[in-house]
């Protein structure tokens, strides 16, 4: 009936070294690759595409190109604002995507201050509703007062980017506000994003970033991931691995700085290296 890609905390521009932006864009290209490959029939992006909400003119200019590939192959694609490229004013450059036709924003809300009403996007019997990520967490008291609009569809995609009271308890249960997840309106599928973890709970998904923001992410992702959802196949969600680079991990013990080069330069010369991440 329906099959889609769904990614989250692409953050384009996000790294402070060139090369470790060129990586995360080119893992960000790799996922539309096979988004294409994969024929699916639209693309979610629940925020945080960009790192900041006014991004370099070289990063526009390269993200369009991909985007324009999607929509040369006939794949439209459905995203929300995240904590990163979500700005006080409410501007930031989806607007301009959006405004080229590449895209469509499905925040669409009215808001009471007693009731958060979500408005329906539509496309074929497919029924979107969205709300943008906000900074420091002041989207969840938002969402405690979340109703969805009616709206007749064969499937319904809630978007958001925040953090669920499951994603809390898999790390450990860090001091970190949240939305208990089965308060939130239930649909057939709840793209999720602002969290970097692999996580499903019910149709409540998580996918990971497009890329490692971090070097502890390096570290415990390794690489980056996004899902790929078919409701004609058995097993319905799956997991895509998106594998630029190998990640080599050192631990060197410093006990003399005077040595310190020397010993780090004889562990670098004992392991292959060539072409990998190193931590």
């Amino acid at each position: 009936m329906v099959k889609f890609a769904h990614m989250a905390d692409v953050h384009l521009g996000g790294w402070k070294f060139k090369e470790m932006r060129d990586l995360n864009f080119q893992s960000f290209q790799k996922a539309i690759e096979i988004c294409i490959d994969e024929k699916v029939d639209f693309l979610l992006i629940a925020g945080d595409l960009f790192d900041i909400a006014y991004p370099p003119i070289e990063i526009l200019k390269e993200t369009f190109a991909e985007f324009k590939k999607l929509k040369e192959s006939g794949i439209p694609c459905f995203l929300i604002s995240g904590s990163h490229d979500y700005s006080v004013s409410g501007k930031t450059f989806l607007d301009v995507l959006e405004k080229a036709g590449f895209c469509k924003n499905v925040s669409v809300f009215e808001d009471d201050g007693k009731v958060l009403l979500l408005k329906p996007t539509r496309y074929k019997d497919i029924v979107f509703y969205g709300y943008p990520g906000k900074k420091t967490g002041l989207d969840i008291n938002d969402l405690k007062r979340l109703k969805l609009e009616n709206s007749n569809g064969k499937f319904k995609i809630l978007m958001l980017h925040t953090t669920i009271d499951k994603a809390v308890e898999s790390l450990g249960n860090l001091p970190l506000d949240f939305v208990e997840a089965d308060s939130l309106p239930q649909t057939d599928y709840c793209a999720l994003g602002h969290i970097h973890i692999l996580l499903k709970y019910k149709n409540f998904v998580y996918p990971g970033p497009v890329f490692p923001n971090n070097f502890a992410e390096l570290e415990t992702l390794r690489h980056g991931h996004f899902c790929i959802y078919d409701s004609n196949s058995e097993v319905p969600l799956r997991r895509v691995e998106l594998k630029i680079k190998q990640t080599e991990k050192i631990e060197i013990e410093i006990s003399d700085s005077i040595e310190a080069d020397e010993k780090i330069i004889f562990e670098l010369n004992k392991r292959d290296i060539h072409d990998k991440i190193v931590l």
